[in-house]
């Protein structure tokens, strides 16, 4: 390749990675349709992977789960990859931030294993996301919204936010630990907030709902 061929060419590359960023950057970031809902992103498990619970009820969903022969529950939690290099900068969670909570039901002394809890089938896809545009005038929202994409008929492809009097966004503005989110349960990122200092101040680690 002559040295007018690179030279020609440097532009054009340009634009391509550009393109390509561009393209990433959408691909990472939340999508509505043109009724408003949230579209269910087919690639959530490529996105960051931050933590696993086991049975985590608190509150009145905890209080329903008591007694009975109930089967345990797996909750894995995603984020986009913009949203976290940002927080591991900052300690805190940038505008189009999306958070994906995959439920699986435990099993017992599956395949191999004779005393542990393996996951299963898939129970629920719920989502949390920071858009202020979009939430920041519902009051309560503190410019997040949430989403279930459960249905009586499977997993929906699109879901409209969460009305602000459901019981999420009391319970995401009292009990979090940074911004409307439990970083308290992700051990990596919440050492990030605590040397960052983005803890919120009103953050009671034995507060109970």
């Amino acid at each position: 390749m002559t040295t007018n061929t690179l030279r020609a060419s440097t532009p054009l590359l340009a634009l391509l990675g550009a393109l390509t960023c561009a393209l990433a950057a959408k691909a990472d970031a939340p999508s509505f349709n043109a009724a408003g809902e949230l579209e269910r992103p087919a690639d959530f498990r490529e996105w960051i992977y931050l933590t696993t619970g086991l049975d985590m009820f608190y509150g009145p969903a905890a209080e329903a789960r008591t007694g009975g022969d109930r089967p345990s529950v797996f909750t894995n939690v995603y984020v986009t990859p913009p949203a976290y290099r940002e927080f591991m900068k900052s300690g805190t969670w940038p505008d189009k931030t999306m958070f994906i909570l995959e439920a699986r039901r435990a099993e017992s002394a599956a395949s191999i294993d004779n005393v542990g809890k393996s996951q299963g089938a898939l129970v629920a896809i719920e989502s949390a996301v920071k858009d202020v545009a979009r939430f920041g005038g519902n009051a309560g929202s503190n410019g997040w919204g949430y989403f279930s994409f459960d249905t009586a008929n499977g997993l929906a492809s699109s879901a409209k936010a969460f009305p602000t009097s459901a019981a999420c966004y009391t319970c995401h503005a009292a009990n979090t630990a940074v911004d409307n989110t439990f970083v308290q349960f992700y051990p990596t990122l919440f050492e990030v907030a605590k040397r960052l200092g983005t803890v919120k101040p009103t953050f009671d680690p034995a507060h109970k709902p």
